[in-house]
């Protein structure tokens, strides 16, 4: 049966049931899913024969219950490293591999639509969930979502944007009202999701939980009917966050199609079922029949395309040994080098001292609906024994004593948050004694410290110590570590186990190198070897800058006004976000957007640049000069001529991942931009100012390897 067929046999409160969820599955008396751990289903109109579609988490990884009542097998899905890891790869290809290998899982295990990419824009380094968003940039994080979509959806299911837009803060996420500027909505937040929905056609869209200039996301035409589903041309549907709004009737008539979870007065005494609210708003006339059944069809012709609508017969068994594989590839390729002074690779031979709780408790991902449940994860230290490295066992033995001890205790206990995530409280870092580690720095050639971090949905983090800055104890580990072992001529490492920035200016000269391993998913501790031993050369460069200090950061209202319990966030800072406030302000971070060291050296030459018809054409040559094996990525960065708008420095416009080059190797690069992607924002339309424009090549946004220029006529666009 065909839409055009289906739609006239629905009864009114048939079509009503479609447009809102069934309630959280498994929760609050609600019926179990037959796929435990969904996040929401949609209703089934039986007589019909339209089923119901599942729905659930996962930027990291598909979210289900690995365990369900009364079945011995088990339901494990792959941890994939965090997005921010994953847009440190600047590989599309490796991106959409994750998608695809997802998107296996999702259709596999009876799901319809995954609840990823998360793609928000990294305005401020304490949002919680950073770990789940690429990019501080708009052209490198709508790349990576259209890449991860692509893949996703061609397993046959279907993808979700989220969470549209400016919702860049958990701290009264639901009712917070962002103000923002139109320009800067149009060159930074909505820029993402418009790459995005226009490179890779996603089935859907989640608006967000926030008031956009005083409407709610959800319930705001302008931003889900006029740009999204207008000038867009976005043709799947729209769904609310769940439990967002707090009107059914304006989120319908405002173009968002799907209520989800549904029975939103389950957790919010005040509110109705909203089906009686939509029913009783038709009757009333508050809301037409037409305007219903066009959210139907939205719904409709998407969800006909899903597994469950073609009565997919699912395995329950996806290849998680060949995921597995996807995942440490992708991991491989967004380690980031910070600091080298050439310690590393370490020799095979050389005896380590690995220091830190996160060697045991490695953290895999963040917490709340980006959390993830693999077979396994394999730690840091795990992973060093794997990989045959002459790891201290004594002292590796006295780190899994002290946890096993501080986690008996009541402040340290092991607790659970509301999505089942296992929370461990920081347990203190400088309870060996000095004399312990001269003996070990006597016996060992390095000292490899593990410094990690944990946030999540719900909560933002904090610029105090034990958050963006070290705690105390974390600071006396590396002091009292770095100066005992350098005392010894030994080597000291540092390795950042974290979703987001952490403060490092003011230790950055204890140690000898510094690696930000990030969250790398159920492979941690084996990338993290094969990093430390060079079989892999790592080629990561940062997607989001690290501030010297947090007082650096231009978004400095974050989270808002009052500050306890913020009503309202103004973007102050406007367009001037991430590197281009830093890098137009001349306020130097202690790593710059698209940073990142390798084990060899790149040298970048024969730059071309010319107009060709309405795109740049830009072609140059990478090669690799050093001793080892490796890749480059290649920054493109435009410089606007002085005109009547203001404008950042340079804005990232192209990137390119090159191929594994062997010492000596060259590779030719050609890419082309569109014109209109060098226009601003004025007041209505888009403009592209006359005059030169220069191009500018880097393999960081501070380090600009070739320049070449080309002039321009102004032109307008309209949105």
């Amino acid at each position: 049966m065909n839409l055009s067929e289906i739609l006239p046999r629905l009864t009114l409160e048939e079509k009503v049931r479609i447009v809102v969820g069934v309630g959280i599955p498994g929760l609050f008396g609600n019926p179990a899913s037959k796929v435990t751990g969904v996040a929401g289903e949609t209703h089934s109109i039986v007589r019909l024969n339209i089923p119901s579609a599942r729905l659930a988490d996962g930027p990291a990884g598909l979210r289900i219950s690995p365990t369900r009542e009364g079945d011995e097998r088990t339901y494990h899905a792959t941890a994939f490293p965090i997005a921010s890891m994953l847009a440190s790869t600047w590989n599309r290809e490796i991106v959409e591999s994750v998608g695809k290998a997802m998107g296996e899982e999702v259709r596999e295990y009876g799901v319809d639509i995954l609840l990823a990419p998360a793609m928000n824009i990294h305005r401020n380094p304490l949002c919680g969930r950073n770990f789940e968003y690429y990019s501080e940039d708009p052209v490198l994080s709508g790349e990576m979502a259209a890449a991860f979509v692509k893949g996703v959806q061609s397993q046959g299911v279907g993808a979700c944007l989220k969470h549209f837009v400016a919702n860049e803060q958990e701290t009264n996420r639901m009712s917070v009202d962002t103000i923002v500027s139109e320009r800067a909505l149009r060159e930074i937040y909505l820029k993402a999701f418009e790459i995005a929905v226009k490179k890779s056609k996603p089935w859907t869209v989640m608006s967000a939980y926030n008031k956009l200039n005083g409407k709610y996301c959800s319930q705001h035409e302008w931003l889900l009917k006029k740009v999204l589903k207008g000038e867009w041309g976005f043709d799947g549907f729209v769904m609310t966050d769940w439990y967002a709004g707090d009107n059914p009737v304006e989120q319908l008539k405002s173009g968002n199609d799907l209520i989800m979870p549904g029975k939103t007065y389950q957790v919010n005494r005040e509110r109705r079922d909203e089906i009686e609210e939509i029913l009783q708003a038709i009757k009333e006339g508050r809301l037409s029949e037409e305007k219903l059944d066009q959210c139907v069809k939205n719904i409709l012709k998407t969800l006909m395309n899903s597994p469950s609508f073609k009565n997919y017969q699912y395995s329950n068994s996806p290849d998680l040994s060949a995921h597995a594989k996807i995942a440490y590839e992708a991991g491989s390729e967004g380690v980031v080098l910070l600091k080298n002074k050439g310690v590393l690779p370490l020799d095979e031979a050389e005896r380590i001292a690995l220091f830190g709780t996160g060697q045991i408790e490695t953290i895999k991902g963040g917490t709340g609906s980006g959390d993830t449940h693999p077979r396994y994860t394999v730690s840091i230290l795990e992973g060093l024994r794997e990989g045959k490295f002459c790891v201290d066992e004594k002292l590796a033995k006295i780190y899994e004593d002290y946890i096993e001890q501080m986690r008996c205790k009541e402040d340290y206990k092991v607790r659970r948050d509301p999505w089942g995530t296992p929370i461990r409280p920081k347990l203190p870092e400088d309870f060996l004694k000095e004399e312990q580690i001269e003996k070990l720095a006597s016996k060992n050639d390095a000292a490899i410290i593990v410094i990690s971090r944990i946030s999540g949905e719900g909560y933002d983090r904090k610029p105090v110590e034990g958050d963006f800055y070290l705690s105390n104890d974390e600071r006396k580990l590396v002091e009292t570590v770095s100066r005992i072992f350098h005392e010894s001529g030994k080597k000291v490492v540092v390795l950042l186990n974290i979703g987001s920035p952490v403060e490092i200016a003011s230790w950055e000269n204890l140690v000898d190198a510094i690696v930000l391993v990030w969250q790398a998913g159920q492979e941690t501790g084996r990338i993290i070897a094969d990093v430390l031993s060079g079989k892999i050369n790592p080629s990561g460069k940062l997607p989001t800058t690290f501030p010297m200090d947090y007082d650096d950061v231009p978004s400095w209202n974050f989270p808002g006004e009052p500050r306890q319990d913020p009503k309202r966030v103004v973007y102050e800072e406007d367009i001037y976000v991430g590197y281009r406030y830093y890098d137009t302000f001349g306020v130097r971070p202690v790593y710059e957007f698209g940073f990142g060291l390798s084990y060899t050296k790149f040298e970048y030459s024969e730059l071309k640049v010319f107009l060709e018809k309405n795109a740049l054409k830009i072609s140059f040559a990478v090669t690799n000069v050093g001793n080892f094996a490796g890749k480059e990525i290649a920054q493109i960065y435009i410089k606007a001529p002085k005109g009547r708008l203001d404008k950042p420095l340079q804005e990232l416009k192209e990137f390119h991942k090159t191929k594994l080059l062997v010492p000596g190797q060259t590779e030719r690069i050609s890419l082309s931009i569109p014109v209109k992607d060098l226009a601003s924002f004025d007041g209505g339309e888009w403009i592209i100012e006359g005059g030169e424009y220069e191009i500018r090549i880097g393999s960081s946004s501070r380090d600009i390897r070739l320049k070449g220029t080309v002039p321009l006529e102004e032109k307008r666009f309209n949105p």
